[in-house]
C-alpha cells in the first residue's frame, strides 16, 4: 500500500527561540521566493561591480571580493529560486499483515466460491441432461412398445379376419343338413310290435360314425333310459334331433356343432336287437315327427 507525501525542494530552515520565546529572524521557509525583477536586479549590480579593479574583482587591498554575480552558482541559484517549485512526490509503501491476510482470504474465498460454483453448475447441467436423455430413451421405448401393440393388434385383427372368412367360406361349403349315419335302414316310424317308433333305424357295424344333422348346440350327452346312451342337439330353428343306442360319445353338453360333424358312433346299447342308429326329429323341441319326410324336405334320403 503506497502513500504519497509532498515536501518542498529545498530543506525548510526555522530559526532558534530566544528567551522571550519569540524568534530572532523568520523562518526561511516563510520567506517568498525571489521575484523575478529582483533577480534582475541582483544580476544588474553585478554586472556594475565587475568593472571595478583590472581582475573583475573588487580590491580592498589584501583582499579580493568577487561580486556575487560573477559567480556561476549565483545564476543558478537565481534560476532556481525564481523558478516556482514542483513538490516532490515520494512513494511509500505500507504493509498491514492482518489486512493483507483479510484481503488475501477473501480473494481465496471467492476463488473458492466460483469453483464451487462452476461444479454444482456442471452437476446441475450433467444431471439435466442425464434427465433429459432418460426421458427421451424412456419415451422411444414408449413409442417402440406402442408402435408393437399397435402391429400385433392389426396382426391379430387380421388372423381374425382372414379366420372369420375362412370359417364362412367353409360354412358356405359345408352342406346345411346331412344324412346321420351311413347303413341300412331297417326301421321307419309308427307302430310297430304294439307300440309307437317315433324314429327311423339305420343298421351297421358298432363303431359307424354318427354326424350331427345340422348346425346346433348339445343340449345333452350321455345315459338315457331305453337308449343306454344317447345324444341330443337343438337346431337353430328350435328342433330337436336325437340319436339313440350309441356305443360312445364324442361331444359334450353346450358344445357347439355343425351339419356333417361327428358326435358319436354307432353301438347296441339299451334295448337294442343289433348295433344300429335310432334317429328321432322333434318339431319346436317336443312334437316327434317322421324324420323320413324331414330330411326328404332337405334332400336327403334314407
Amino acid at each position: 500500500m503506497a502513500r504519497h507525501t509532498k515536501g518542498r525542494g529545498r530543506r525548510a530552515f526555522t530559526a532558534p527561540r530566544t528567551q522571550s520565546g519569540t524568534r530572532s529572524h523568520r523562518a526561511e521557509c516563510d520567506r517568498k521566493p525571489v521575484s523575478g525583477r529582483v533577480a534582475a536586479a541582483v544580476v544588474a549590480a553585478g554586472a556594475l561591480a565587475t568593472g571595478v579593479g583590472a581582475a573583475g574583482g573588487l580590491d580592498t587591498g589584501e583582499t579580493r571580493f568577487l561580486p556575487v554575480a560573477a559567480g556561476s552558482d549565483l545564476a543558478a541559484a537565481l534560476v532556481h529560486t525564481s523558478a516556482p517549485s514542483s513538490p516532490e512526490i515520494r512513494t511509500v509503501h505500507a504493509v498491514e499483515p492482518a489486512f493483507e491476510a483479510a484481503k488475501l482470504m477473501r480473494s481465496e474465498g471467492l476463488l473458492v466460491r466460483q469453483h464451487v460454483d462452476q461444479a454444482i453448475r456442471h452437476a446441475s447441467e450433467g444431471y439435466t441432461a442425464r434427465q433429459a436423455e432418460l426421458k427421451r430413451q424412456q419415451d422411444a421405448a414408449a413409442a417402440e412398445r406402442a408402435r408393437v401393440d399397435a402391429e400385433n393388434a392389426r396382426i391379430a385383427a387380421e388372423q381374425a379376419r382372414v379366420a372369420e372368412q375362412k370359417a364362412a367360406e367353409e360354412a358356405a361349403k359345408r352342406p346345411k343338413v346331412v344324412k346321420p349315419a351311413e347303413g341300412q335302414f331297417t326301421s321307419g316310424f309308427g307302430a310297430r310290435w304294439g307300440t309307437s317308433h317315433y324314429g327311423v333305424d339305420i343298421a351297421n357295424s358298432i363303431g359307424t360314425p354318427i354326424l350331427s344333422a345340422m348346425d346346433g348346440v348339445v343340449v345333452e350327452a350321455g345315459p338315457a333310459s331305453g337308449f343306454g346312451l344317447w345324444v341330443r342337439v337343438q337346431h337353430n330353428d328350435g328342433t330337436i334331433t336325437i340319436y339313440g343306442h350309441v356305443n360312445e360319445t364324442l361331444v359334450s353338453a353346450g358344445q357347439q356343432v355343425h351339419a356333417g360333424q361327428q358326435i358319436a358312433t354307432m353301438g347296441n346299447r339299451g334295448q337294442s336287437t343289433g348295433p344300429h342308429l335310432h334317429f328321432e326329429v322333434w318339431l319346436n323341441g317336443s312334437q316327434k315327427i317322421d324324420p323320413v319326410g324331414w330330411l326328404g324336405e332337405r334332400g336327403i334320403t334314407l
